[in-house]
């Protein structure tokens, strides 16, 4: 059985006919994907041992705001992304949220509730969404059968854990400054992978949830996207962010003081028409 959020959201058709055809038919309007289906959003191999129309997995749809899971709420199922954006966060005693993840499309939610059969972590959309659902007791019966299958889900959780690891490090060793270039890149290689333009895509999450994330504040956040809009790394619309200098963003380490920022009067022609990535090189 479903959890008590999932349930009361429900896709336009909610209950799956028996016969092939109909199945078919629900799954073409994208309510229902396959085995293949599932790997492919997962970019995973299929397991060759399953045959397409074996199993199908239910989508359900979210509104913006809407909770997928709650902390404490009973585990029971995973979930993949197929379209929109979330966060996962953690809430203390007093309500206060820390960010952990800003999960969009292939990624897979839910992970944290296999170990003590609980969600410890809270799941909201962002966006509307679709989303697949995988109950874990499916995913391990057919695990047992298909160990080819069992072997690549566990790399699909491998690679959450790599990506949450890389953050942490991350936050460890770099400048505020840092850590917002690095946000911005990864986001940028993000909207790559799903085939949106890496270079103008639009923030889904507030600055003040990307300070949670990135163990920053709501100032320190909105100053440095002015600071990298001022020095011509990004521009800044708003939530649009244009994307300018790709490479000085990865490699950047601190900003420049701002009073060094603005053009000196005694600038050569070379400073002038230098990239931003050649000037923060020379600082």
């Amino acid at each position: 059985m479903l959890s008590t959020q999932t349930s009361e959201i429900r896709p336009a058709t909610t209950t799956l006919q028996s016969s092939s055809m109909e199945a078919g038919r629900q799954r073409q309007g994208r309510l229902w994907s396959n085995l293949k289906e599932v790997c492919d959003l997962l970019h995973i191999p299929a397991a060759s041992s399953i045959a397409n129309e074996e199993l199908l997995f239910q989508h359900v749809q979210f509104k913006t705001g809407q909770r997928i899971h709650t902390i404490g709420q009973p585990f029971d199922t995973l979930y993949i992304v197929n379209s929109g954006f979330l966060k996962t966060v953690l809430i203390d005693e007093y309500g206060n949220e820390q960010v952990l993840s800003f999960p969009m499309k292939s990624d897979m939610l839910g992970v944290d509730g296999i170990h003590t059969r609980h969600y410890s972590s809270e799941a909201v959309a962002l966006s509307d969404c679709d989303l697949i659902l995988l109950p874990f007791k499916k995913l391990t019966a057919l695990g047992r059968i298909h160990l080819e299958l069992e072997n690549m889900m566990y790399g699909v959780m491998s690679r959450e854990l790599v990506r949450e690891q890389a953050m942490i490090g991350m936050l460890g060793a770099l400048s505020a400054e840092a850590r917002v270039a690095r946000f911005l890149v990864a986001l940028s290689d993000r909207f790559a992978q799903m085939g949106y333009s890496s270079k103008l895509f639009n923030l889904r999450m507030t600055r003040h949830e990307i300070g949670s994330y990135l163990g920053l504040t709501l100032e320190t956040v909105s100053r440095t996207l002015s600071a990298f809009n001022e020095i011509g790394l990004i521009s800044v619309d708003q939530r649009t962010i244009g994307i300018k200098d790709v490479e000085a963003l990865k490699t950047l380490r601190r900003l420049p003081p701002s009073r060094t920022r603005g053009k000196p009067a005694g600038r050569t022609k070379a400073s002038e028409t230098a990239p931003p990535s050649q000037l923060l090189a020379a600082l």
